[in-house]
């Protein structure tokens, strides 16, 4: 058998960190070579971590970026391994590119011809498109690699380097960002780009948390049938070792016509196609399959979820140089989820909780906070409010003269925490975790400068609904979050016997508007369709159009939806359209 040995390093890479990724690099490299595998990929920017955004204007940045892209062509020698790595390109102008090292050389180097501009990319911004497409021959095996968006087109870059470059494995390195249900789509895609062209599909991808985004990693390869035959772990680094039997391609393709069919020889192809030998030696180091790792089995939707929010609030504490938390929690839902999230991410000793009661806190919400901690094992410091509250009451009375009790008191109230929960922040160097949900960022049901003060918001993407089945998720074998938090009705315990019922519809029909409006861009006919009442549908419309000034202020959060505010979602505050 004619057999190739590849070497996915599914490393977890810091934007800007070019020494620390170059590292990383080096081990990924040791690894390989002590496997000996023929091919090593890495996933798309390894060397400056992905996204860089305007790092790229920074002309000492690239400098360092092709420092290090010459240490990986020395440290290729003498290991007979080809490494792939991605690295940014300057040329006449700069490239999203992946470097092909091999025996202490760049071999070649492949420049992204695809560049995503949508939702949470901008790459146009930074980058031009390539031009030319290669295949490699390497061992009497011909390689096409790519990178990222360019094989999600069907007659992007992989068909033409598998058609007119008659490529046996497509390489592609990326760095796709997580959403609940991206797994499933992305395997689908890449199942069909395998089978149409009878090809082995190699995808490693980025794993780790970069501010508002996560990297779920789940690298996989495909056989010439679009077969799944390898996926790496999601949510975490990995590092996978396969051998393919590259005569398989060959048996394949002879009893598909439709390959037969879509050869071009009659017109100029789509990309120039460059042919690079790298190795001429026929016969591949390996002649059985020896290595064949697990498929890891597939993460389900609230799992994943839960993976992503403690993946992505672990590396955004620890990128950052943060050493410990804070979190109020409240006694309801939404803190508590936090909290757990926080544990998990970082450990209870790194966690502390504050709980912030006034006369409208039930008792049952201090029990339950503290029931709470104790599962958790972290330290809870009660702050009590009343007395700053009725002080600041007796100072505003004058002014408010004639004035009944309203929402303005209410939101001083948590003014009053966020105030003191940043205080707490400064002297001890804590990041405070916020605990505002999606359901309630979208009609601006939160407090600016109060429980919106803080540094992170861990679940700022995720709706109420969700947030209910990511405790029955946690609680699944033991009770961490009290069952009495699941249960209560929400409430923000900011006036006597207050509901979140009072002034929003139930959270289902609530998180259907959201899904609908601000992930889906559905009219309002087709949401009054999907959720009932037309008055309710246009008041919760108008109320998240009204809160866009509060979310512009709103800390950085983990983007977990298909559609999350901020960089997928760019309405202008100042906004004359209303229907």
């Amino acid at each position: 058998m004619k057999v190739l040995r590849i070497a996915l390093a599914q490393f977890n890479f810091r934007v800007g960190d070019i020494e620390g990724n170059l590292s990383k690099i080096r081990k990924g490299s040791e690894i390989a070579s002590r496997e000996k595998a023929d091919i090593l990929v890495f996933p798309e920017l390894a060397v400056t971590g992905y996204p860089p955004e305007d790092l790229v204007f920074k002309a000492e940045f690239l400098q360092s970026n092709l420092k290090a892209r010459d240490e990986i062509a020395k440290l290729s020698s003498g290991l007979d391994l080809l490494i792939i790595c991605g690295f940014i390109n300057k040329r006449d102008d700069i490239y999203n590119s992946t470097g092909v090292f091999y025996e202490g050389k760049l071999v070649d180097v492949y420049n992204k011809i695809y560049l995503p501009n949508y939702g949470v990319f901008d790459e146009k911004r930074y980058f031009k498109s390539g031009k030319h497409i290669p295949v490699y021959k390497y061992f009497g095996v011909r390689v096409g690699v790519n990178i990222c968006e360019d094989i999600w087109y069907p007659d992007g870059p992989g068909h033409y380097q598998t058609v007119d470059g008659n490529a046996d494995i497509l390489i592609n390195l990326s760095a796709s960002p997580y959403h609940a249900g991206k797994q499933e789509y992305r395997e689908s895609m890449y199942k069909s780009r395998a089978g149409d062209g009878a090809v082995y599909l190699v995808n490693c991808n980025l794993v780790g948390g970069q501010d508002e985004l996560v990297f779920d990693g789940g690298s996989t390869v495909y056989d010439p049938k679009g077969n799944l035959i390898a996926r790496l772990k999601q949510f975490e680094e990995d590092f996978g070792v396969i051998d393919i039997n590259i005569d398989r391609v060959f048996s394949e393709r002879l009893k598909d016509i439709r390959r037969r069919e879509t050869i071009n020889t009659d017109t100029e192809p789509k990309f120039p196609l460059r042919e690079i030998e790298i190795n001429g030696i026929e016969n591949p180091r390996h002649r059985f399959i020896e290595k064949k790792p697990a498929i890891v089995k597939s993460t389900e939707r609230i799992e994943s979820i839960y993976k992503a929010l403690i993946l992505g609030t672990r590396d955004y504490v620890n990128k950052n140089g943060f050493k410990n938390t804070v979190i109020a929690i409240s006694g309801g839902i939404d803190s508590a989820l936090v909290a757990v999230i926080a544990v998990k991410a970082l450990g209870a000793e790194r966690v502390s909780g504050v709980y912030m009661p006034s006369k409208y806190s039930a008792d049952i919400s201090r029990e339950d906070t503290e029931k709470l901690c104790k599962n958790l094992g972290i330290t809870l410091h009660t702050l009590e409010i009343q007395d700053l509250f009725e002080h600041y009451c007796d100072k505003l009375a004058p002014a408010f003269k004639g004035s009944s009790f309203d929402t303005t008191e209410e939101n001083l109230q948590s003014r009053i925490r966020g105030n003191l929960i940043m205080a707490l922040s400064n002297k001890f160097s804590l990041l405070v975790l916020t605990t505002g949900n999606k359901s309630e960022m979208s009609v601006g049901y939160a407090t600016l400068y109060g429980d919106m003060a803080g540094g992170f918001a861990v679940i700022k993407d995720v709706v109420k609904s969700d947030v209910y089945k990511l405790a029955g998720y946690i609680n699944r074998e033991s009770e961490i979050i009290p069952q009495r938090i699941i249960d209560r009705p929400p409430s923000a315990e900011l006036r006597p016997d207050q509901k979140d019922s009072d002034s929003l519809p139930d959270y289902d029909i609530l998180d259907t508007i959201i899904r609908g409006y601000v992930e889906e861009d559905c009219s309002v006919e087709e949401i009054i369709t999907k959720a009932g009442d037309e008055d309710i549908v246009r008041k919760i419309i108008r109320m998240i159009d009204n809160s866009e000034y509060k979310r512009r202020q709103a800390p950085p959060g983990i983007k977990v939806t298909p559609r999350a505010f901020g960089k997928d979602r760019r309405m202008p505050i100042t906004n004359g359209y209303n229907k």
